[in-house]
């Protein structure tokens, strides 16, 4: 708890891999599995509020999850996961208000799918690691702790000159723990194999007391704009 506590206070992100047993990832993993295969929606889009970056990916939206899932909504309520997360984060992390950004699955499986470079709209993400390939293929995290994200001037790349870009290798069962709104990040773009995760978006109380705009989720998570780019 010590470790991850001070990874992510010094990088942002942290492996925390021993919050859940064996047996919940594999009823987390088996549900994601059935999700994407019945459910999944191919996006392929770019953002001008994350500097043009792009989103190549199949997803299956919070909504989709809720009404056809029950592992996974138990999992992110659960108060016991809730109560060491904030032991990390070293302040209470409570559930996001915006449901869509509550938990989404996203699978990257063809030459060039990524999860570009972004920021989230709340201050945590946990992300449980169904499959990956080996670093040679692409599918690992890259982030750029302690930037702030401006929606009307990202600056995208003057990020990468004034921060240095941390890399993070990553195998099925892993579960990490992200600051992401401070933290600039992106999945690094596959070449081969496949990177199949769930995504769960947490709040934090500055979160709860400020307006937030949902420009990239609203557009994302939009059933209308599958396959569009926008």
């Amino acid at each position: 708890m010590e470790r991850a506590r001070l990874d992510l206070l010094s990088g942002g992100f942290a492996k925390v891999s021993f919050l859940a047993p064996e047996d919940t990832k594999n009823a987390v993993a088996d549900e994601i599995e059935a999700l994407i295969d019945t459910r999944g929606v191919r996006r392929d889009m770019s953002f001008e509020e994350t500097g043009g970056s792009p989103r190549r990916m199949r997803n299956v939206r919070h909504q989709d999850i809720r009404a056809h899932g029950s592992v996974i909504p138990a999992v992110y309520q659960h108060a016991h996961l809730r109560a060491a997360l904030s032991r990390i984060a070293d302040e209470p992390v409570l559930e996001c208000p915006y449901e869509p950004e509550q938990y989404v699955i996203t699978e990257l499986r063809q030459s060039g799918d990524t999860h570009g470079w972004h920021w989230d709209d709340y201050a945590f993400a946990v992300v449980w690691v169904v499959a990956c390939p080996p670093v040679e293929h692409g599918g690992f995290v890259q982030s750029v702790p302690r930037t702030h994200w401006n929606k009307a001037d990202p600056q995208l790349h003057r990020q990468f000159i004034d921060r240095p870009i941390h890399s993070y290798e990553l195998s099925a069962g892993d579960v990490y723990l992200m600051r992401t709104d401070t933290t600039l990040h992106r999945v690094y773009p596959l070449t081969q194999g496949r990177r199949l995760i769930i995504n769960m978006g947490y709040a934090s109380r500055a979160d709860l007391a400020r307006s937030i705009s949902h420009e990239t989720m609203d557009t994302l998570w939009d059933a209308d704009g599958a396959q569009q780019t926008a």
